[in-house]
């Protein structure tokens, strides 16, 4: 290890030292918000609505499509990796544009108004090809829309002082907001209320639909109250245009927005740095699949292997813990340090925390008598009776994920600004969809995992699942070293210092 150790740092891997601002200037960054328009903090409470009502959706889909519509692991996770979750991100590349040519107001509106009638559907049908059809397909429609909206209005209703922090605050909402979603998961189905409206009895995750249902509708009046003339808003001359053949107006930009994606890809192609960064991305898709999997599959695999209605939803909640508290830290104390570098750095320590899924369990029950583990169990969780190791490799595997993810995720997003041709950085930086969707065709997979070493019913060997779980994210990782010579570009504004 000696050698390693006194390697020298190349001169692309280091900036020079940030200057420190003291208290003062970090208490600063904060007040910048003082004054700021009342469309900020409704975007920041839209944002928390958007996701809390995103994320209880996506916990409950895939045990819905099994117990409330009859499709098996692997057909539920097929549906969820490959129809759902790639839908949505393919029309979020097109949502970008409707924004521009509607405006966000009337955007907003939009997607809340599709994602209303599409999670009533999901709520009142058990028929498959109905639900699927007029609700699972457009709720990712209503969901794409969004996304960049949010973005978008963050930009537009912050000064260029408040900017930096607005974003990091839309972040940090993002993950309360994930938080309140496993709070409301595991609470929701600990509840097991058996109601009866009009003949219409609710099953459990339809139950959870109806709470994602009055989220969404809690949007209708949040959005109402974001100005048409708010200060920055400049597509005023825009929205009155759109109010004639709005529907065609639609339809012409999704078309337009089509062709120029598929222009952007055209030119890209001819860049060296494209491949490279594709290639970047195909590995970073690994450690997406892993996060995903969260949602997908870690909730049938913990009623499986902790019991009925196990906690879940708090166990997953863990990550966005550590992620509100260590992303701004590690990003203000890693900033001198290459993208690239952390991103290897960061999916390793990911890759390793899988890993500790695929241990016996043996070997964690004296941690699960300590204190910290009852503590973990009853007085965070709310087990009753003994806590399962499960319960302390799970709490654990999570804290190390997040530790990488806080490495890794947001330099993902900066190395491709970073090697981006000049001029082409937006084009570069809207590939950055692309590990996600990635991820989300990896963990279509997830169904037959489940299906083959954690059936619901017969023997189960997780472990094996969990194994396999952690080769996958180590992909990214060792892709990342033994093709750095090919994938690795300089980043901007690194390359001449030392």
């Amino acid at each position: 290890m000696a050698p390693a150790i006194k390697e020298a740092v190349p001169a692309e891997e280091s900036v020079g030292p940030v200057p420190a601002a003291g208290l003062r200037g970090f208490l600063a960054n904060f007040t910048v918000l003082k004054g700021a328009q009342r469309e900020l903090w409704l975007t920041f409470l839209i944002k928390l609505l958007i996701y809390t009502a995103y994320s209880v959706t996506n916990k409950t889909i895939a045990y819905w499509l099994s117990k409330d519509l009859g499709f098996s692991d692997q057909t539920a996770g097929a549906l969820v990796g490959w129809v759902w979750a790639p839908a949505m991100t393919i029309f979020t590349l097109l949502a970008g544009s409707i924004t521009d040519a509607i405006g966000l107001r009337r955007t907003f509106f939009l997607g809340v108004a599709i994602c209303t009638v599409a999670r009533s559907v999901m709520v009142v049908t058990t028929n498959p090809a109905l639900a699927l059809a007029c609700g699972v397909l457009p709720l990712a429609v209503g969901e794409a829309l969004g996304t960049p909206v949010l973005l978008a209005a963050t930009r537009r209703y912050s000064t260029t002082a408040q900017r930096s922090i607005s974003f990091s605050i839309i972040y940090m909402v993002m993950n309360v907001g994930y938080i309140a979603a496993g709070w409301i998961f595991d609470y929701v189905r600990d509840l097991n209320l058996r109601v009866n409206i009009g003949g219409f009895e609710p099953t459990t995750y339809q139950q959870l639909f109806i709470v994602s249902l009055v989220f969404e509708i809690l949007l209708f009046p949040t959005i109402y109250f974001l100005r048409r003339n708010a200060k920055g808003d400049c597509d005023k001359a825009v929205i009155r245009q759109s109010a004639v053949n709005f529907w065609i107006r639609i339809g012409v930009t999704v078309r337009q927005s089509a062709a120029d994606t598929i222009d952007l890809f055209r030119r890209l192609i001819g860049q060296s740095g494209f491949y490279r960064l594709l290639i970047f991305f195909l590995f970073i898709g690994f450690l997406k699949a892993i996060f995903l999997q969260m949602d997908y599959v870690f909730p049938k695999w913990g009623d499986r292997e902790l019991g009925f209605h196990a906690p879940v939803g708090k166990l997953s909640a863990i990550n966005s813990y550590v992620i509100i508290v260590l992303v701004p830290i590690v990003g203000a104390l890693t900033q001198r340090f290459a993208s690239y570098r952390m991103v290897i750095f960061g999916g390793a320590i990911c890759a390793a925390g899988v890993f500790i899924m695929a241990l016996p369990t043996e070997w964690f029950l004296a941690a699960a008598n300590s204190g910290i583990g009852q503590w973990l169990g009853h007085a965070y969780l709310g087990v009753k009776g003994t806590i399962h190791p499960y319960y302390i490799m799970a709490a654990l595997y999570l804290i190390v994920f997040s530790i990488g993810e806080a490495f890794y995720s947001p330099r993902v997003y900066e190395y491709a600004a970073a090697i981006a041709p000049p001029g082409q950085e937006a084009s570069y930086g809207s590939l950055a969809y692309l590990p996600f969707l990635v991820g989300k065709l990896l963990v279509g997979t997830g169904g037959w995992l489940l299906a083959a070493f954690c059936p619901e019913h017969g023997p189960r060997h997780s472990g094996t699942m969990w194994l396999i779980f952690a080769l996958a994210a180590s992909i990214a990782p060792i892709g990342l070293i033994v093709f750095r010579p090919y994938i690795r570009v300089p980043e901007a504004g690194r390359e001449q210092t030392s």
